[in-house]
């Protein structure tokens, strides 16, 4: 591949002048239209003392104005820092410590932590709104300098430092290139192939990588962003059918509450693919939304991977039912056991390389995942005789109970198959004789019922008698990454503060 390409942006504006880039609140923006605003942004960035190599921090939601900051930083060569605005403002402090950016952009929504951030850091501050209130200064009030920016793209420059969410550990800034992105565009227009009218809704947040890798693609593809700030299923309801979306983004929490809220009503024609990730997606899940016209293809990918990693593709959704799928375009994947490389069927650890895997952290201290150029993913797999891969979960979320090893997501997919239970998570908490012992807290859905001892018959009827839950509660919502992703630290740590209520022994 060529080390540089033409501006992505510039290009699809010359091509598909006329072509929606992108759908916000109704409004359609082509992308000759967003390619002109792109160069008035990128000569305001010049104006603020952004040039090649310069990190620009993004607290803001899905908005048209973090879409031309973002295509703009790609014409002066700057990197993009989105920031994640559901966390605290210490902890929104510390990551513009670490990333130390030049400038720090934000919406109104924003503006209480913006303000706690500037009591303890000095640094510009624009507000990208139009309006601006007393006391901030509004960033199209910035005058523009001449755009001279550069028309081609450096594949092995920086694009973007995105931060994980930290549901197992401290938040780490992953550093991604262009030719991360490229090429992560690349393994998934393979797979599921690009039409002219696609229209990929964009829910999931832009701050992480799964938001902000459909941006990307759309403008790679010629194709449509419908971009929400947010996931509210009546409004991706409303958009499926008038904004004739042909492609989602979710994770399998925001996939139930979709088909709760639709009822009997079958996906619409054009919906052509639902991409389910964050996680194992329960097979019941999986099940009914097959039944109900909606083709989920699970994928598996990372931060570190500028997003999909494995995805399976439509025409085996169905067969490998419960697969994340094979390694996308230029991806390997490989699951290590105890000893090497696992035999098919055996679980391990998920080992991924290839040109979409970032270079490494921001902090060169957490780069102590790398063996022999593979990525150490942290998470467990296996890979089947055909070499589909089925995902487990985190290998630090791995029960073990008298010497025998225990996936979370395998106990949950058996307590989602219960009709009243909407979601699990299940954790290790100390036992005495065993060293853990199995807990779960269950989420009901609305308006169903069950028991502590339904749910352990409903177990034990599944799974083997050491994977049952000793310990079971009800909750009425988990704590969530502001991509829906349950926190199960957080879930198990406030558990052990309450009583449990006890199933029985079994």
């Amino acid at each position: 591949m060529r080390d540089t390409v033409p501006n992505w942006l510039e290009q699809r504006a010359r091509t598909s002048p006329g072509h929606p880039a992108l759908i916000s609140e109704g409004r359609a923006i082509t992308y000759a239209a967003l390619a002109d605003r792109v160069a008035l942004v990128s000569g305001r960035l010049h104006r603020l003392g952004v040039r090649r190599g310069v990190r620009i921090g993004l607290l803001m939601g899905n908005r048209p104005e973090f879409v031309e900051i973002l295509h703009a930083a790609a014409r002066v060569g700057a990197v993009v820092v989105p920031l994640n605005g559901r966390l605290s403002p210490v902890e929104i402090t510390q990551q513009l410590v670490d990333c130390a950016p030049r400038v720090l952009f934000h919406d109104h929504a924003n503006r209480e932590t913006v303000a706690v951030v500037r009591q303890t850091l000095s640094l510009p501050v624009l507000n990208v709104e139009c309006d601006p209130r007393e006391g901030e200064q509004a960033f199209d009030a910035v005058a523009a300098d001449p755009d001279e920016s550069a028309t081609t793209i450096d594949l092995a420059a920086a694009h973007s430092i995105i931060y994980t969410s930290g549901s197992s550990g401290r938040p780490k800034g992953v550093r991604l290139t262009f030719g991360n992105v490229l090429w992560s565009a690349l393994g998934s227009a393979f797979n599921i192939g690009v039409h002219t009218d696609d229209r990929w809704l964009a829910c999931l947040p832009f701050c992480h990588v799964g938001g902000l890798s459909i941006l990307l693609r759309s403008v790679i593809y010629g194709t449509t962003a419908v971009i929400h700030n947010g996931f509210d299923p009546a409004r991706v309801d409303r958009a499926l059918e008038a904004e004739r979306v042909t492609i989602i983004s979710v994770v399998a929490n925001m996939l139930q509450r979709l088909l709760d809220l639709r009822g009997t009503r079958p996906a619409p024609p054009w919906l052509r693919c639902v991409l389910a990730g964050g996680g194992p997606v329960p097979l019941a899940l999986l099940q009914e939304s097959r039944v109900r016209g909606f083709a989920v293809t699970q994928t598996y990918g990372l931060t570190e991977t500028a997003s999909q990693a494995t995805t399976l593709a439509p025409a085996d959704a169905e067969r490998k039912i419960g697969s994340a799928g094979k390694p996308l375009l230029g991806t390997e994947v490989m699951v290590w056991g105890a000893d090497g490389p696992a035999p098919a069927g055996q679980a391990g650890e998920i080992f991924v390389r290839g040109p979409s895997v970032s270079p490494g952290y921001l902090d060169p201290a957490d780069d102590t995942n790398r063996q022999d150029g593979w990525l150490r993913t942290g998470d467990l797999g296996r890979l089947d005789d055909e070499g589909y891969l089925y995902v487990l979960g985190r290998r630090d979320d791995m029960i073990i109970c008298g010497g025998e090893n225990i996936y979370p997501a395998e106990v949950e997919a058996a307590l989602q198959a219960h009709a009243s239970v909407a979601e699990a998570c299940v954790y290790g908490v100390p036992d005495e004789r065993w060293g853990a012992a199995v807990a779960a807290s269950v989420r009901l859905r609305a308006g169903w019922m069950a028991t502590v001892d339904e749910l352990a018959e409903h177990s034990r009827r599944r799974l083997a008698r050491f994977k049952i839950p000793r310990h079971i509660e009800f909750v009425d919502d988990f704590p969530r990454t502001a991509a829906g992703k349950i926190v199960r630290s957080r879930v198990r740590n406030a558990s052990l503060r309450r009583n449990f209520s006890w199933s029985s022994e079994g």
